[in-house]
């Protein structure tokens, strides 16, 4: 299950590539520069699988979540967002925008690189790489936090959605790892609305 769960959150991160190509492919069978031959429609069906495959991982993550919620100040944050984003990004265009998945070939190259990249990332827990997360408006922050009632620093690496302001703060967090965590809005709001009453 877990495996699972982290595959799919590896397909979400290559989501707008997917796009990419998927774009690429359907303006060149309008165009009538490609026909719906049996690799044609292998390819378009498997992109719309990686596409609906990556959303359930990120809603499998973030919305359905079953890690427990811990309470945390954040004692420094540093937005590392832009060190990972863009060259991330121009790898999906330079991979995407000159492949020709209508050859075989290429077809075979381009899903052994997908799953060399997938033990990678798996394997060393590169969920912080994610682009599409950017897209959807979340910055990704390296952190040093304290639990509620404990005094010993640890780092993270979190996503949220918005600026994250740590004067006087205090957030759930659920922590899948060190390398991919998110703010638990929900639990979060609740916390400031106790406060602010």
């Amino acid at each position: 299950m877990k495996f699972t769960k982290n595959l799919f959150l590896y397909l979400s991160a290559f989501i707008p590539m997917y796009f990419l190509i998927l774009l690429k492919l359907v303006v060149e069978l309008i165009n009538h520069n490609l026909t719906f031959n049996t690799l044609n429609t292998i390819n378009l069906i498997t992109l719309l699988l990686l596409i609906i495959c990556g959303i359930t991982g990120i809603f499998w993550n973030i919305k359905f979540n079953k890690e427990e919620s811990i309470e945390v100040k954040i004692l420094t944050k540093q937005n590392i967002t832009d060190r990972h984003f863009l060259g991330y990004f121009s790898l999906f265009v330079f991979f995407a925008l000159p492949l020709d998945l209508s050859k075989v070939s290429n077809y075979c190259v381009y899903v052994c690189i997908l799953i060399m990249i997938a033990i990678v990332y798996i394997n060393n827990s590169l969920f912080y790489i994610n682009p599409f997360l950017n897209l959807l408006g979340y910055n990704f922050y390296d952190i040093t936090y304290i639990e509620t009632g404990s005094n010993i620093k640890r780092h993270a690496k979190i996503f949220y959605k918005g600026d994250l302001e740590i004067e006087n703060q205090t957030y759930f967090v659920k922590l899948k790892n060190e390398n991919f965590s998110f703010v638990d809005k929900t639990r979060t709001n609740q916390l400031s609305r106790k406060v602010v009453k």
